[in-house]
């Protein structure tokens, strides 16, 4: 899984039929305290997630087994929102 948080969305008039009624979202990766990553992406947002929330995102053939995507064409989803991350020390 990949920690991220939201900074944008994409609007898509023209997609795979498969991605109509889906929700995309630009995800800025970040490490576990928070500070942004050098990486972004681009995500099917199955948890309702909003702009600057942190979530957690599933790449590859994990992300084709988030609710509601079966055979559809897509590399990352987010399948959660993050309310805090707690490092052991």
């Amino acid at each position: 899984m990949i920690l991220g948080r939201v900074v944008g969305t994409v609007v898509a008039t023209r997609k795979d039929d498969h991605l109509i009624g889906t929700k995309l979202l630009v995800v800025r990766t970040t490490d576990p305290s928070g500070r942004d990553e050098a990486g972004h992406m681009v995500a099917v947002d199955t948890v309702d997630a909003g702009l600057r929330d942190r979530v957690l995102v599933v790449t590859g053939s994990s992300a084709r087994m988030a609710a509601g995507l079966k055979d559809t064409p897509v590399d990352a989803a987010i399948v959660g929102v993050v309310d805090s991350v707690e490092l052991g020390g």
